[in-house]
C-alpha cells in the first residue's frame, strides 16, 4: 500500500547540509586532502592544539563556500553532514585550535555548559 502524499514527511536541509552532502558524495577525496593540508600547515602548542599564526579562527574556501577551518576539518574527517545550528565545540577552549581530537559536534547549550565548566574548574586536558 502506498503512503498518501499528505503523509510523506518533508525533510528540510539547510544550505550547510546541502553543501556538505554534495562534498561527501561527490568531492570527498578532494575535501579530505584539503583538510589534511590545513592540518599540515599548523604548529602544535604545549596543550596539543594545532594552530596557525592567525589572530582569529582560520577560514577556508572550498567549492564556493567559506567556513571556519576547524568546522571544515571535523565535518570532512568524520564525514558528517551537519546543519548550520550544529556547533563545533573546542574542548580545549582555544578557538584557534584545529586539532580534530579537540573538536566535537554539539549544540549551543553544550557549548555554554563547556564555558561554565571551564570557568568553574579550568580546562581538563585529560579529557582531550
Amino acid at each position: 500500500m502506498k503512503t498518501p502524499m499528505h503523509q510523506v514527511p518533508i525533510v528540510y536541509e539547510d544550505e550547510s547540509e546541502v553543501w556538505l552532502r554534495d562534498i561527501m558524495e561527490n568531492h570527498y577525496e578532494e575535501a579530505r586532502q584539503r583538510a589534511l593540508s590545513l592540518l599540515a600547515e599548523t604548529s602544535t602548542d604545549r596543550n596539543g592544539c594545532k594552530v596557525t599564526g592567525t589572530v582569529a579562527p582560520r577560514k577556508v574556501r572550498f567549492r564556493g563556500r567559506q567556513i571556519r577551518a576547524y568546522r571544515f576539518i571535523l565535518c570532512v574527517l568524520e564525514r558528517a553532514v551537519v546543519d548550520e545550528a550544529t556547533v563545533v565545540r573546542n574542548r580545549c577552549h582555544n578557538r584557534l585550535c584545529m586539532n580534530p581530537d579537540h573538536l566535537q559536534f554539539g549544540t549551543q547549550a553544550d557549548n555554554k555548559r563547556d564555558d561554565w565548566e571551564r570557568w568553574a574548574k579550568g580546562v581538563d586536558f585529560d579529557l582531550l
